[in-house]
C-alpha cells in the first residue's frame, strides 16, 4: 500500500492536539517534501529520517514521498514528529503493517542512528491520547512523565528497529513507570516569632485563597511569611497535580517527577519583564504565572516592578486564565494562583517605625505607594502591615510559634465548610454566590456601608471584604457572619485607609 496514516501530538501551549501524519508514495524523481505548515526543525526531518531508517536496517524507499503533517492550519515545530514521519514511510512501503499503527500514537525526535531522543510537552499529549482511546509510544526519556497519566497506557522504546519489532509482534516494549514521588519537606510556620497579625492573616488567606499583600519595614519577616503559606493549603486534588505538570512540562524549563504532587512557589525577582510573569514568545510559552497555577507566586518588592508588569496582572487575578496572541497562533495559559506580595512603607523603609529612622517625606511616600495602581490594591484581600519584632521576642530559646501541621488543620476544617456551599473558595465566589452566602445582619450592613463610605471604598472591594469576612466565620466555625467578623475583614484595608490619609 502506498499510503500510511500514523496519529501523533503538537504542542500548543498546554493543549497537545491530534496530528494525522499521512505519507503517500507515488512514482517519478525520488524526493521528499513535508507540508501541512511545518517550520525549520520539522522540514529537516527529512535527513534525519533517511538517515534512521537506513541505519535500522530498512530501505528508505526511492520514490517521491509527500509527507502531510493534518491539520495544515496547525504551526507544526520541532523535532516530535520524526519517529511517526519515519513508521509513515515504513509502513507505505509495505515494510510494515498499516494495520499494527491503528490503536497507538508515537512521539519522539530520531537521531541519525535510530535512538529516540525525548521531546517536551509530553504529558499533555499523554493525556490527550488516553481520552482518545489511544496508547502512546515515547522515547525513555519521556516514560517517567507520560506514565503520569494513568489513564493511558504509554511504552517506552530507545530505537527506531525496537518499534519496528514491536509493530511486528516481535518484541514487547517495556511499560513507562512514573518516578517515585517524594514529600517535600515545607517551611514550618513555627520559625515564625512574634508577627500575631500576620499570621491570622496568612490562616485566613489559605483558609478561602485570599491574595494577600505584607507591608513592613526590611527584615520584618515578610519572606519568611510567605515561604510558609504553602504548608498550610490543602494537598492539591490528582486533577490539579496533573494541570500544573502540565504547564511545567510545555514549559521547556523541566518538571521535577519527584515533587509533582507539591505546590508550586514561584518567587520571580522584580526585574523580570510583562512577558515573562504572563508568557510570550514567537512560540508562546507559559509564564510566571502560570508556572503557579494551583500555587503561590510570591511578588517581593512590590512597588519596584515596572508598572506595566503589575498591571498585566489584573486580568488574570480575575479570570484564573491569560490569552497570549502572537502573529501566527494564540494560546491559554491557566494562571489561578494565589498571590502574595511584600513591600516596604516608604522608599528608606522605614516608615512608621517607632524609632523614628525614616526621614522620607510625606511626598516621596505618596509618590512611592502610587506606583502601585488602585485597582491592582483592589483585588488584593488582606493589606497587612508587619512590624519590626524586638529582640526579646526572637530569642532563639523562646518559645517557638504555632506549627504549620495544626494551623493547617483548621485551614482544612474551613474548606470543608466551603466545600457544602460551593466547589470554589471564598475568594472566588461569583457576584450571585456572594449575595447569597455572604448576607448580614441589618446592623452589619449599615456598618459596612459606613466603612465604605469613609475609606471610599469600590464595590471591588466591598465585595471582597464580605468574601474575607465569610471565610473568617468559617475558620470560627460559624454559619453566619458575625460584627467581629466583619470589623476583622474591615481591618485588612490598610492600605486603602493610608492612601486615604496621603490624599487628605
Amino acid at each position: 500500500m502506498s499510503l500510511a496514516i500514523v496519529h501523533s501530538r503538537a504542542r500548543m501551549g498546554v493543549r497537545a492536539p491530534e496530528v494525522r501524519v499521512e505519507v503517500h508514495l507515488a512514482g517519478g524523481l525520488p524526493a521528499m517534501s513535508i507540508v501541512g505548515l511545518p517550520e525549520a526543525a520539522v522540514r529537516e526531518a527529512k535527513d534525519r529520517v533517511r538517515a534512521a531508517i537506513q541505519c535500522a536496517q530498512f530501505e528508505f524507499p526511492a520514490r517521491r514521498i509527500t509527507v502531510n503533517l493534518a491539520p495544515a492550519d496547525l504551526p507544526k515545530d520541532g523535532g516530535r514528529y520524526d519517529l511517526a514521519i519515519a513508521l509513515g514511510i515504513l509502513a507505505a512501503s509495505g515494510q510494515l503493517s498499516v494495520e499494527a499503527l491503528d490503536g497507538r500514537e508515537f512521539l519522539g525526535e530520531l537521531a541519525l542512528t535510530g535512538e529516540l531522543r525525548p521531546v517536551d510537552g509530553v504529558l499533555a499529549a499523554a493525556l490527550a491520547a488516553g481520552d482518545c482511546g489511544r496508547s502512546l509510544v515515547v522515547p525513555p526519556g519521556n516514560g517517567a512523565e507520560a506514565a503520569l497519566a494513568s489513564r493511558v497506557e504509554v511504552r517506552t522504546a530507545r530505537t527506531l528497529l525496537e518499534v519496528c519489532a514491536a509493530l511486528d509482534a516481535r518484541k514487547a516494549l517495556p511499560l513507562a513507570e512514573p518516578a517515585p514521588c517524594q514529600a517535600a519537606a515545607e517551611p514550618d510556620l513555627a520559625d515564625v516569632r512574634g508577627q500575631v497579625q500576620a499570621r491570622r492573616a496568612l490562616e485566613i488567606a489559605a483558609a478561602g485563597a485570599h491574595h494577600l499583600l505584607l507591608v513592613g519595614p526590611p527584615g520584618s519577616g515578610k519572606t519568611l511569611l510567605a515561604s510558609r503559606l504553602g504548608g498550610i493549603l490543602p494537598e492539591p486534588s490528582e486533577a490539579e497535580a496533573l494541570e500544573t505538570a502540565s504547564i511545567a512540562s510545555a514549559s521547556g524549563r523541566g518538571l521535577d517527577l519527584s515533587h509533582w504532587r507539591q505546590r508550586p512557589y514561584r518567587s520571580p525577582h522584580h526585574t523580570a519583564s510583562a512577558v515573562a510573569l504572563v508568557g510570550g514568545g514567537a512560540d508562546p510559552r507559559p509564564g510566571e504565572i502560570s508556572l503557579a497555577h494551583h500555587g503561590v507566586l510570591f511578588l517581593d518588592e512590590l512597588p519596584e516592578w515596572s508598572r506595566h508588569a503589575l498591571e498585566v496582572l489584573r486580568e488574570p487575578l480575575e479570570s484564573g486564565s491569560v490569552s497570549i496572541s502572537r502573529a501566527a497562533r494564540q494560546c491559554d495559559f491557566p494562571a489561578r494562583f494565589q498571590l502574595v506580595a511584600a513591600m516596604n512603607p516608604c522608599p528608606c523603609g522605614w516608615a512608621g517605625d517607632p524609632a523614628g529612622r525614616c526621614l522620607c517625606s510625606s511626598e516621596a511616600i505618596r509618590r512611592y505607594r502610587a506606583r502601585i495602581s488602585g485597582p491592582l490594591l483592589e483585588r488584593i484581600d488582606l493589606h497587612v502591615e508587619v512590624p519590626r519584632m524586638p529582640p526579646t521576642v526572637l530569642r532563639t530559646d523562646g518559645p517557638p510559634g504555632e506549627s504549620s501541621a495544626a494551623v493547617r488543620e483548621r485551614v482544612l476544617a474551613a474548606r470543608a465548610r466551603q466545600s457544602t456551599r460551593s466547589e470554589q473558595p471564598n475568594a472566588r465566589l461569583d457576584q450571585a454566590q456572594t449575595n447569597t452566602f455572604c448576607r448580614l445582619a441589618p446592623r452589619d450592613t449599615a456598618l459596612l456601608e459606613r466603612a465604605v463610605e469613609a475609606l471610599q471604598l469600590s464595590a471591588r472591594s466591598l465585595h471582597r471584604i464580605l468574601r474575607v469576612a465569610r471565610t473568617i466565620a468559617d475558620l470560627a466555625g460559624s454559619e453566619a457572619i458575625d460584627t467581629p467578623h466583619l470589623t476583622e475583614a474591615i481591618g485588612y484595608r490598610t492600605l486603602e485607609r493610608g492612601r486615604e490619609r496621603a490624599a487628605a
